[in-house]
């Protein structure tokens, strides 16, 4: 199956073999995609569905017109078109656009960005600030005169042993040596590192000669205001994967704990959820621009965590899209962090920080910028430890997705909110972004509404969060099919190649064989899902999977 996201994007075979063909607007996507991460237009999916219609057949000569116009309309874009077959025999083009190297536009002048799953334009001095976060040649990628040879041993040795342990590495990958592994990752180019290398491998001394190397300062407070404590890693002997480690093992407030009420008992919890600040360390190292100068601050309150961010957010996120936009300001300081398995995949580090937050009964993290800072902040207490309850027993018992954890966590720490409010604070554009973040919680009878359109409210009943136990409803016993066959989808979306018995288990054991047997047939009759094997041996997966 195959969604629109921030590097995919569906169109109807209409929008070049109509009668009124807009290839401007095609090429402003293109562009779009140009001066982001890069992506794909797939051209023959009509809106809302996930595959071409069955049967569908294309001219060859299309391809070569569309690599025509998207070349005469367009600048410093690199459109390659293929034709590709889907599951059901339906045809339809993949328009790879790859990332460009230098700031793209339309033939007539204009700007475009491709922030989450829209298209936006670029004006005034965004278009200045496009070009300077877009240099011909990465910071990462330069050359620093340093010899690969003179990379710390000690450190090297490491990074090699944590690659090579990592279960999100390849096992071709795992397999070359030292030496092949400083080229693969970009860490050395010929007999020199690059800056990326010294960054990582290089000793203090060279490291200190970049003059961009992060400096990190923690300071605490007390209620009033005042300086009480300071730990400061200045001296550059640390490398940023190594900063993570040091400074939640240095600093003590990290591993205090209370203790909070939940009904007889009470639980003890940490002041600080070890994730969560790890997520927010390595955001600040991974996203900083390393062009510019700046120390990094943790701000310890009595009551809260901030961490402030040299530099602005990248061009397109903002702390109103966070949840939703991502641009990677160092692609290969986040591949190493990410091969390492100190960061999330592109996209979900704060969604993962929203979670963790949500699901203990804490607020949600702040983020905001400045003319030249980011800070985010969280608070150290927990707010309403029902809820940390009712998230914890809500996701043992239906699985929920990351999104309906946020949502329920959202709504658990209000009496209700409207349409229009949850949109707000989730940031989502209309009724069709809400309903996915609300996924089931409402079939499940965890989150009700009362009202319509915009003026709908949406709420969780107070006897949850009281300690009511938790049922499957009975309105799942009789659930439409056409609701059915959404809830299987989102199963098989997160995990593919299923047997019936384990999409029942997580869905509701209550629900009726025979039924979820049918809703099945019927999604691989419309090759929404395919079937891998027969009888009690078949799995099942989404088509289009890539």
């Amino acid at each position: 199956m195959t969604r629109e996201d921030q590097h995919t994007d569906l169109k109807s075979l209409r929008t070049i073999t109509g009668r009124s063909v807009d290839w401007e607007a095609l090429a402003k996507d293109c562009v779009c995609f140009a001066n982001g991460a890069g992506g794909r237009l797939l051209i023959g999916i009509e809106d809302g569905e996930t595959s071409p219609p069955a049967g569908q057949s294309i001219a060859p000569e299309l391809l070569d017109r569309l690599r025509k116009r998207i070349g005469e309309l367009s600048v410093n874009v690199q459109a390659l078109p293929s034709l590709q077959r889907a599951a059901n025999g339906g045809e339809f083009i993949e328009l790879v656009i790859e990332r460009s190297p230098s700031v793209a536009s339309t033939c007539d002048g204009r700007f475009f960005l491709r922030v989450g799953d829209t298209c936006q334009p670029v004006l005034g001095d965004d278009v200045l600030r496009l070009a300077n976060e877009r240099p011909g040649r990465p910071w990462e990628a330069m050359d620093s005169g340093i010899s690969r040879n003179s990379a710390d041993v000690d450190k090297l040795n490491r990074f090699v042993l944590a690659i090579r342990g990592s279960d999100r590495v390849k096992d071709s990958v795992k397999e070359k040596g030292a030496e092949e592994l400083l080229g693969h990752y970009g860490l050395a180019q010929g007999a020199t590192l690059t800056r990326l290398g010294v960054l990582l491998l290089g000793t203090a001394a060279d490291r200190r000669a970049l003059g961009t190397a992060p400096l990190v300062q923690a300071i605490k407070y007390d209620e009033q205001g005042q300086k009480i404590n300071k730990w400061v890693w200045d001296d550059c002997a640390l490398s940023p994967v190594e900063l993570v480690d040091a400074i939640w093992r240095e600093i003590p407030d990290f591993r205090e704990s209370y203790e909070v009420a939940e009904g007889l008992y009470r639980r003890n919890v940490p002041a600080y959820d070890e994730k969560v600040v790890r997520e927010l360390l390595v955001n600040a190292l991974v996203h900083r621009p390393y062009t510019q100068q700046g120390d990094i601050y943790l701000m310890l309150h009595p009551e809260r965590l901030a961490v402030v961010n040299p530099g602005r957010l990248p061009l397109g996120v903002t702390p109103r899209n966070i949840l939703h936009a991502s641009r990677r300001r160092n692609e290969g300081l986040a591949r190493v962090f990410h091969d390492l398995g100190l960061m999330e995949r592109e996209g979900s580090g704060f969604d993962l920080i929203y979670d963790r937050l949500l699901s203990q009964g804490r607020p949600a993290p702040v983020p905001e910028e400045g003319t030249d800072w980011v800070k985010v902040t969280i608070q150290r207490r927990i707010v309403k430890p029902e809820v940390m309850r009712l998230l914890t027993e809500a996701d043992e018992r239906f699985q929920l997705t990351q999104r309906e954890r946020i949502t329920l966590g959202i709504l658990a720490q209000t009496e209700g909110m409207t349409a229009r409010e949850l949109g707000s604070v989730l940031e989502t554009d209309g009724a069709d972004e809400l309903a996915v973040w609300l996924g089931r919680l409402q079939t499940l009878a965890l989150v009700q509404s009362s009202g319509r359109t915009q003026g709908t409210r949406y709420f969780v009943d107070p006897a949850l969060l009281r300690g009511a136990e938790l049922k499957v409803p009975t309105t799942l016993m009789r659930i439409e099919p056409h609701r059915l066959m959404e809830l299987v989808r989102e199963d098989l979306r997160r995990y593919p190649r299923s047997k019936i018995g384990e999409i029942s288990a997580r869905i509701g054991p209550e629900l009726n064989r025979s039924q979820l047997k049918r809703a099945l047939a019927e999604l691989v009759s419309l090759s929404v899902v395919q079937m891998e094997g027969e009888r009690n041996g078949a799995r099942y997966r989404l088509s289009l999977e890539r």
